[in-house]
């Protein structure tokens, strides 16, 4: 139920209040403009939150890129967390995992003819996409976690909130997860309730738009968790997808190393006979130890049996040496996506195309394509209509 992820230490508030202050002196400085934000003429799309991880962003910036990516030339730019490279990296389909982070890996094996770059640095980030000879013609960056990232004005600000821990009833690090006050979510055009469940009723949703208390020129979604066929994640047998209604007779290991997996192990549980979860933190490097752990886990749980893991776990495992035989024959990847409720998605799509159609340095020709759904959205929608975010 909503609010049920959230564990608040109340003996760490004086330390919150002290972070307060750093945080909202910082803010203040940007609002006073002594900190300068830049803004760009190429369209530029955050997708960030103002808690610590566990949100859904990856599934958020993919489905950008299937909404963008076949009428226009599409960027993503992250800071890339524990890379061994420093600086900025552009991703080719040989980069190894290492040297741009699991995340922008993960974006660039799946959508190859993306651009995907890293840099810490946001601003050096873009000025590379926007003028180096290879990628100067994106029309669109999309910046991965970016919301604090002050020094960049976006065109368009997404905020996401997860549905389990509601920014309303959370407090500032170290006590909550919040990376900054409340207030903060004012910057965003767009905000997006994630991870909610399937059967949320009218109520629920009016309850959840009063607790956001936006503002007329903010936009708010809802989206959900889905699912497709899973694969086998080595080659032995990946011609042999499983599908969550198949797991009815099968005890399931699921193992992850996300901020938030709580809500996968509630969506496998009613299809499986068991499941057991081997839960590490976000972005967990495996070690030997964890690997014999792992195979022991799994060794020891009755059959039939699978081992389920997502696919940010995935470019992290697909390396690993260690598996056991058992564990690699029967180790699948659960993709994950999200979909719109409310019948929501028509909506977000135009916004979106709208304004990236509006300020793309190619708008003549942009405009001129009129098919403004996602690959994997089935709304007909009308012509989009050009929008206007407060800061545009």
């Amino acid at each position: 139920m909503e609010g049920d992820f959230i564990k608040l230490n109340k003996k760490l508030l004086p330390l919150s209040w002290l972070y307060g202050l750093g945080v909202n002196f910082r803010n203040m400085l940007f609002e006073m403009n002594i900190l300068k934000s830049k803004s760009y003429a190429v369209p530029v799309i955050s997708v960030g939150n103002i808690t610590v991880g566990g949100t859904g962003k990856t599934p958020h910036v993919e489905y950008l890129i299937r909404l963008l990516q076949n009428q226009f030339s599409v960027a993503t730019l992250s800071r890339g967390y524990k890379r061994k490279s420093s600086g900025f990296v552009l991703a080719t389909p040989e980069t190894p995992m290492n040297m741009i982070g699991d995340e922008p890996y993960q974006i660039k094996q799946k959508y190859p003819k993306v651009t995907v770059a890293v840099d810490a640095k946001r601003t050096r980030g873009i000025e590379h996409l926007t003028h180096d000879s290879s990628t100067k013609e994106t029309d669109v960056i999309v910046l991965d976690d970016a919301f604090q990232h002050r020094y960049v004005k976006p065109g368009v600000n997404i905020l996401l909130v997860d549905y389990h821990r509601p920014i309303v009833y959370d407090k500032l690090l170290p006590a909550g997860r919040l990376r900054e006050p409340l207030k903060g979510k004012n910057r965003a055009d767009i905000v997006i309730v994630t991870k909610c469940p399937k059967d949320l009723k009218p109520m629920d949703f009016r309850v959840l738009t009063k607790q956001m208390n936006l503002y007329p020129y903010q936009q708010l979604f809802f989206t959900t968790l889905e699912y497709d066929r899973m694969r086998k994640m080595f080659t032995a047998a990946k011609e042999s997808p499983l599908s969550l209604e198949d797991l009815n007779d099968y005890h399931v290991l699921l193992l992850t190393g996300i901020a938030s997996p709580k809500q996968i192990y509630y969506d496998v549980m009613p299809h499986a006979k068991s499941v057991k979860s081997l839960a590490y933190g976000d972005h967990h490097d495996f070690k030997q130890k964890d690997i014999q752990h792992i195979n022991k886990t799994f060794a020891s749980m009755p059959s039939p049996k699978v081992i389920i893991t997502t696919e940010k776990d995935m470019v992290r495992l697909e390396s690993i040496e260690g598996l056991s035989d058992e564990v690699r024959n029967n180790l699948y990847v659960l993709p994950v996506r999200i979909s719109f409720m409310l019948e929501g998605e028509a909506t977000f799509n135009e916004n979106i195309i709208g304004y990236v159609r509006k300020n793309s340095r190619n708008s003549i020709l942009a405009k001129g394509k009129d098919d403004h759904k996602s690959q994997d959205g089935h709304h007909p929608g009308n012509r989009p209509r050009t929008i206007s975010f407060r800061n545009n």
